[in-house]
């Protein structure tokens, strides 16, 4: 057995714990609702009943009517001669009622003159096998059923003498089209993104990734509003476990409403408090068609245009899918910067304190005297110094996100040209350390991934606070810390640092990049089904990358 399989073994057996909710009374309003929530869920999961008046009496006490006035009830009869009562409900501004109009309510009413008095096989069978022609109509027996699927955009039939109803796909919402990727942004490779359409985002994974053992189940999360969460695998390819343990966590999730998945992500961590992320939300369906090709498993959420995949290692959350997309030394070298990048970030301004205060004697005697010299006049210690200015871009990075797009470019300007050289005039920071903060800033928006970045940026202050107590010996000392959290750390039972602690056998991409046609295994960790994703050669023309003994057959050239 292998480090992997111990470590997940352990994950994979805990057992949840008992469902005990903190937290003081929520009040006697609170209680009503919970109560009229429960009765309502009751109601809802009892049968429908045979007569249209009993139907309508239902719907107006589950759906709050007539006071609901985004609920529409269209009653309208089957038929000429010997009508059936029948009833139409969906929500204003989710159904599309082109469909409603043309493919249920046109056929029902125009086509249905045809019809015998009274059907041998039973209202309900005629009605879903001769006269509706949705392609997608689901027959059910219970409002617990029927009322999620109105309230997710369908469209509600029901015929008098039936006990059953039917739902019929009509879902038809305003929503973004497909755009521009703004987070994760490339030069070359797909450009398109996910957007708050919960199927337009699967079929973009589906449109990239055709396969038939590409596996979505669906799970709903939430007790008063249900939202839609989808899991995403390869039948066949992903560790079974994974996808049981990463259902069971989902499931496990116990709150009324889920609106986003980045509050999913926070449900689904094992240490949601460590700073870096255990968990990777993308906007690119490239990029988790391709982790799902490695065995990862993506999470959609509702109509988030974030996806969640899991599990991740530290070494991923530094990669773009532009490194693949480019020749092997083209994205070797984004690599490198990216790295240098994570470092400048994170430690630049602890060392310039750390240099300054306690270890001048680290720096040429010129430079030393320059930075002495620049801070001739400045009143207030170094560590006060960076943090004024940490501060300050803090706030010109979060008004550049909340101020409208037309100005933001604007405030980028004023902040790092006019603050900045206003500051240093006065004498209130040195023109070293503007240069010290400005190149941390840039680097910090190397980071591919934000959640990581803002983990970067929060131990930044860390390191800047170990480093004025006691110099190069406390940067040393938070580092070590840092590293050994990390290697304790795991993602859905496998630890962020594999496969460089523990140790494992790996494919050229993980801290840097090799080229695509010799990453032929997939990702040790994740204890795939299937190892290998190409052949050991995949060039067998090319003297460079054919296996030794392996010769190249020549075509006869024909006269």
């Amino acid at each position: 057995m292998t480090v992997n399989d111990s470590v997940l073994d352990e994950q994979f057996t805990l057992v949840p714990s008992d469902d005990g909710h903190s937290g003081g009374d929520s009040g006697d309003g609170m209680d009503e609702t919970k109560n009229r929530s429960d009765s309502d869920e009751g109601k809802q999961g009892d049968h429908i009943p045979s007569r249209i008046d009993d139907m309508k009496a239902d719907l107006e006490r589950i759906f709050t009517l007539p006071d609901n006035k985004d609920i529409v009830v269209r009653p309208f009869t089957v038929g000429t001669e010997h009508p059936w009562r029948a009833l139409l409900v969906f929500v204003d501004g989710m159904a599309d009622k082109t469909i409603i109009n043309n493919h249920i309510l046109q056929p029902l009413m125009l086509l249905s003159q045809a019809l015998e008095e009274e059907p041998v096989n039973g209202r309900m069978e005629v009605v879903m096998e001769t006269l509706l022609p949705g392609n997608q109509v689901n027959r059910t027996a219970t409002w617990q059923e029927v009322v999620p699927g109105i309230l997710a955009g369908s469209t509600g039939l029901f015929v008098d003498g039936c006990d059953e109803a039917l739902v019929v796909e009509s879902k038809g919402w305003e929503h973004r089209n497909v755009g521009l990727s703004q987070t994760e942004t490339v030069v070359r490779g797909p450009h398109d993104a996910f957007t708050e359409s919960f199927r337009a985002n699967t079929g973009l994974v589906r449109a990239l990734f055709r396969s038939e053992h590409l596996v979505t189940e669906i799970l709903e999360v939430g007790k008063l509003a249900k939202t839609d969460v989808a899991v995403m695998y390869v039948r066949g390819l992903t560790n079974k476990r994974l996808v049981g343990e990463i259902k069971r966590r989902i499931q496990a999730v116990d709150v009324d409403y889920l609106a986003d998945s980045g509050l999913l992500e926070q449900f689904l961590e094992d240490d949601p408090h460590f700073l870096v992320p255990q968990i990777l939300s993308t906007e690119r369906p490239d990029r988790v068609a391709h982790m799902l090709s490695e065995g990862h498993v993506a999470v959609f959420v509702g109509n988030s245009p974030y996806v969640l995949t899991m599990p991740v290692v530290f070494w991923t959350l530094m990669h773009t899918p532009e490194d693949a997309y480019l020749k092997f030394p083209f994205g070797w070298f984004l690599r490198v910067i990216r790295w240098s990048a994570l470092l400048v970030a994170l430690l630049l301004p602890a060392l310039y304190v750390a240099v300054t205060n306690y270890h001048p004697e680290m720096l040429p005697t010129d430079l030393m005297l320059s930075i002495a010299g620049s801070r001739e006049l400045v009143p207030f210690p170094v560590i006060v110094e960076i943090l004024l200015m940490e501060f300050s871009i803090e706030l010109i990075r979060e008004a550049g996100i909340r101020v409208p797009s037309v100005i933001g470019p604007t405030i980028g300007i004023v902040g790092a040209l006019i603050i900045g050289q206003a500051a240093v005039q006065a004498g209130i920071v040195s023109p070293m350390l503007v240069i010290v903060i400005a190149t941390t800033a840039l680097a910090s928006f190397v980071i591919p991934t934000y959640n990581l970045n803002f983990g970067i940026r929060l131990a930044r202050f860390a390191f800047l606070a170990a480093s004025a107590l006691f110099g190069f010996y406390g940067i040393a000392l938070l580092a070590c810390m840092i590293l050994v959290n990390l290697s304790v750390q795991r993602s859905f039972g496998v630890p962020l640092l594999a496969p460089i602690a523990p140790a494992l056998r790996a494919s050229p991409d993980v801290l840097a990049r090799g080229p695509g046609f010799v990453m032929n295994e997939r990702p040790a960790y994740l204890l795939t089904q299937h190892e290998w994703r190409q052949k050991p050669y995949t060039r067998p023309w090319s003297p460079v990358t054919r296996p030794k003994g392996v010769k190249l057959r020549r075509r006869r050239e024909t006269k």
